[in-house]
């Protein structure tokens, strides 16, 4: 997801009692760790067909999925993202990492595999109409309606059952990025017209970051 999407939602969500991870905490010494031991690597854009269908689900939580993970980190970086899921790099796996301010300034930094997004209550179900990016759509933006709220369950790296949630811009990146691993990118939730407008704004500018030419 890209960081530049992020505009004024107001609220976090922080969690508690031990039923959602603590993702707060020694953000910048996780992600630099992670980050320097990885190698960035260029992103796929629309139209890559790794990005259009769903991933397969992470079966093995070893050595290689841990580099995975430090190459994902280290890319994110490079493109300036708050989220990257692993078909964005070319890879086929249900996994995504995030390093995300939420909307009082908390950082988030943390992996999910095998994602899923939790069904909302319906007094939860508020719907957010903000901008949204992706580093997969570069230098495009639009603004794309989506709940306030998100959780998701899955894995940590080493396979634990995890549940993360978010509010705002967090819950946003929770969304976006699961979508990504379902095959899913922001703009094909868009109108076609908007969508024109997204897939026009890409065209036009210039990506700041390596990305993976389709053929």
């Amino acid at each position: 997801m890209s960081q530049q999407s992020q505009q004024s939602q107001q609220e976090t969500d922080q969690p508690v009692d031990g039923e959602f991870i603590v993702d707060t905490e020694d953000c910048e010494e996780r992600e630099r760790a992670h980050r320097e031991r990885g190698t960035s690597r260029p992103i796929t854009v629309v139209g890559n067909p790794v990005l259009h269908r769903e991933c397969k689900d992470v079966t093995s939580f070893d050595d290689e999925l841990a580099q995975l993970i430090d190459d994902m980190f280290a890319s994110q970086r490079t493109a300036e993202g708050v989220g990257l899921a692993a078909n964005q790099i070319g890879v086929d796996l249900k996994v995504f990492v995030y390093d995300c301010m939420d909307d009082e300034g908390v950082r988030h930094v943390g992996t999910v595999c095998n994602p899923v997004l939790e069904d909302l209550p319906a007094d939860r179900r508020v719907l957010d109409d903000s901008n949204e990016g992706c580093l997969s759509v570069p230098t495009a933006y639009a603004s794309l309606a989506r709940p306030d709220y998100a959780v998701v369950r899955g894995q940590d790296a080493k396979g634990n059952p995890i549940r993360v949630r978010g509010t705002g811009y967090f819950a946003r990146c929770l969304q976006h990025e699961t979508d990504h691993l379902y095959g899913r990118l922001y703009i094909d939730r868009l109108s076609k017209r908007e969508r024109k407008d997204a897939l026009r704004q890409m065209e036009e500018g210039t990506p700041w970051y390596p990305v993976v030419a389709n053929d």
